[in-house]
């Protein structure tokens, strides 16, 4: 038989053995959405596990892709990348001014070892994309600014402490990044004051990062998929080729994800596994079974000899199977960009999950809460998840619920 190639070993970081929090994991607390989209003056306070409540047209999905934007940003991603459409991030009733420009303005904190820190951007989307304003505070005092000083340059004018002989350093950053990534290449770090700057703004980078951002497609995952790198998708149509891969690699986690799988999908379940597709072909010697080179499919296994192949599967079954391994994994699994340069027990992966509790029956969505609260709990993985409604989580203990409107 022949079977697809296996990946480099890369088993996700787990929680600490204690299953404590780790003080110094960076995560941002608060998501500001001063002008985006539907949103105005928008203050969205994020636990461990956040849900964002509201019927449609609300702006749960404009939240999650501002904080998604803002994540590609702190990673060191231009403006082009983190927003896509950005005419669509504008206000709709913004008007342009004399100049005919419009924009937008986002903003986070970080907590961590640097205690609160600020972060808030003003972006022109029209007439051409960049950064206009940025600002990086921390208990009141501005470590980093900047502002559009000549619309002919593309670059902005930026400030950043410094509290020695000289209490400002002034110079100019593009206008396509966003400033705070950029600090560590300007800031020598000499003074206590540009020390202050660097630690702020290292916080708010990793906090920022590591960031999935996914929505499960059943249709898309009840096919068969080609072996690949496996690291799953936001969508997570590739789940066979993710499934090939943890299998063998993190037993003990994937025996929790078979045991979440057991007690939500119909049935008796023992396994979830993949295996190369294998169809009726002619061989050299006449017509049998073969395999198609480097294609998988997942299955249940229902211990009696019997599998179920994930196409009969209904939509909240996949959903809530997709959303289950995201759940049980980590970045080493998950198409992030984890900080290479930051030690695993300081780090923080957040699952974005638009629809989170989409087509899934109420047994699924409270052991799918569950389970997440569970795995929050540990510090290591955080949620933000969008729901339409919230009466089933209000009172969850370790559940932040934030309830938008359409006003």
């Amino acid at each position: 038989m022949t079977q697809p190639p296996a990946p480099a070993p890369l088993v996700p970081p787990g929680p600490p053995s204690d299953g404590a929090v780790h003080p110094g994991r960076p995560r941002i607390t608060e998501l500001r959405l001063s002008a985006f989209t539907t949103h105005r003056r928008a203050v969205l306070p994020l636990g461990p596990l956040t849900l964002l409540a509201g019927p449609s047209g609300s702006g749960k999905s404009s939240a999650l892709r501002a904080y998604e934007a803002l994540a590609r940003l702190g990673g060191g991603a231009g403006l082009g990348e983190a927003f896509p459409d950005p005419v669509a991030c504008v206000p709709e009733r913004a008007r342009p001014d004399a100049q005919r420009r419009r924009g937008f303005r986002i903003g986070c904190t970080a907590d961590g070892p640097a205690g609160p820190v600020r972060l808030d951007v003003a972006v022109q989307a029209e007439p051409e994309l960049r950064v206009v304003g940025e600002r990086l505070t921390a208990d009141g005092l501005v470590l980093l600014e900047t502002a559009l000083r000549d619309p002919g340059k593309r670059a902005v004018q930026a400030a950043w402490h410094t509290a020695g002989p000289t209490p400002v350093t002034r110079g100019p950053l593009p206008d396509d990044r966003l400033g705070t990534t950029l600090l560590p290449l300007r800031v020598a770090g000499k003074t206590p004051g540009q020390r202050r700057v660097l630690a702020a703004a290292e916080q708010m980078v990793v906090a920022l990062r590591s960031v999935f951002a996914c929505d499960p497609d059943p249709a898309r995952m009840r096919g068969p998929v080609p072996a690949g790198s496996g690291r799953l998708l936001g969508g997570c149509g590739n789940l066979a080729d993710v499934l090939w891969r943890t299998r063998a690699e993190c037993a003990r986690r994937h025996t929790q994800f078979v045991a979440a799988v057991r007690a939500c999908c119909a049935g008796p379940v023992a396994d979830v596994l993949a295996a190369p597709v294998t169809e009726q072909r002619a061989l050299p010697n006449g017509t049998g079974t073969g395999t198609r080179a480097g294609v998988l499919r997942a299955a249940l296994d229902r211990g009696d000899g019997t599998t179920t192949d994930l196409r009969r599967l209904g939509d909240g079954e996949l959903r809530y199977l997709a959303l289950a391994l995201v759940l049980f994994t980590g970045p080493g699994v998950l198409e992030v960009d984890p900080a290479g340069e930051v030690p695993a027990a300081l780090q923080t992966l957040t699952v974005l999950a638009d629809g989170f509790d989409r087509n899934l029956d109420v047994r699924q969505r409270h052991e799918l809460l569950r389970l997440a609260a569970r795995m929050c709990e540990r510090g290591h993985i955080r949620l933000v998840g969008a729901v339409s409604d919230a009466s089933w989580a209000d009172g969850t203990e370790g559940v932040t619920v934030v309830h938008l409107s359409r006003d």
